[in-house]
């Protein structure tokens, strides 16, 4: 065979084969992830990865990560539009630091749902949202981030992001007095925050149970809505709303705050503006912190056996 013609074999042989490896790399709208799966794999069904890590990286933008079956996936950094979705199986995030961090475009819209969120040595925050378009979580469990300043949940936007929260249970996190269940604090002067808390169980957190918080922004404010959900057990308030300036609307119904060692719900600064509806305060140190400026009631709240019952700042909750 001549030179030339084997130089023209090898360089065929070669493209072909870049043929056949380019399928192979190509990301996946789906993909999934199992427990005895490898990151080296391409994350198919019959293939699957070890990792949300080792996943996220061969799931297309928009795309899904499953779990196979149940195990520990790891913590995982989210920078696109993506699904995460484990809701038939145990899919666990075991984490020392943070569990998993949203950090995605303005547009994106990330899904978290089904995943047992937990917190080791030393751990951070559950999940924490730095930018995106709009994060969903969905059948959660986030617990044990029980660290200095450590939160369930750390929602703190750079610019205008939605955050939604349905059937999740946010337990242990935070310690002594500080950190918490939910953290909602924009930050800078574009942070916005958009909310919708339903059908939450926030137990036995550290700090707050849900912090509304201002303080380290400059931006429009907040609007947050906690319906049909329980705040208790908190060693420090319930609910506490709190902003040096800029404005925070906040609406409270058909909720139970109960048991927290300080305030049920308190609002600290000239905007912040709580509404409350069909919501049973009771057990409190207090109903309601001295500090709240704006408190509006639709009469049918039940405020019963706080040491302090029933007092706010005017208006004052109706006791019914």
């Amino acid at each position: 065979m001549s030179i030339r013609k084997m130089t023209a074999l090898c360089t065929a042989a070669a493209f072909a084969a870049i043929g056949f490896a380019s399928p192979a790399a190509a990301q996946a709208t789906r993909t999934w992830v199992s427990g005895v799966g490898d990151d080296v794999n391409p994350c198919s069904r019959t293939a699957p990865c070890k990792t949300f890590a080792g996943a996220i990286s061969k799931t297309a933008a928009g795309g899904e990560i499953n779990c196979l079956d149940p195990g520990g996936f790891g913590a995982v950094t989210i920078t696109k539009s993506l699904t995460i979705d484990c809701h038939y199986t145990e899919g666990g995030a075991l984490a020392g630091g943070n569990g998993i961090v949203v950090n995605a475009a303005a547009t994106d819209v990330v899904v978290l749902r089904g995943l047992d969120i937990f917190g080791v040595s030393p751990p951070t925050h559950g999940v924490r949202i730095i930018a995106g378009g709009a994060v969903s979580i969905e059948d959660c469990v986030i617990r044990r981030f029980n660290s200095a300043n450590s939160f369930g949940i750390s929602f703190q936007p750079t610019g205008t992001t939605n955050l939604y929260v349905t059937n999740t249970t946010i337990t242990q996190n935070g310690n002594g007095a500080t950190g918490g269940g939910i953290n909602i604090a924009p930050t800078g002067a574009s942070g916005v925050g958009r909310v919708s808390i339903k059908n939450t169980n926030v137990l036995q957190n550290s700090g707050r149970g849900i912090s509304v918080d201002m303080s380290g922004g400059t931006g429009p404010g907040i609007a947050a809505t906690i319906d049909e959900s329980v705040i208790s057990g908190t060693s420090g308030d319930g609910i506490a709303v709190v902003t040096p300036g800029p404005g925070i609307n906040v609406m409270v119904t058909n909720s139970s705050v109960t048991n927290n060692s300080t305030n049920g719900i308190i609002g600290v600064g000239a905007g912040a503006v709580i509404r409350v509806g069909d919501t049973t305060i009771t057990g409190n140190a207090f109903a309601g912190g001295a500090g709240v400026v704006s408190v509006s009631t639709y009469g049918d709240n039940r405020l019963d056996a706080n040491a302090n019952n029933g007092t706010f700042n005017a208006p004052a909750l109706v006791k019914r």
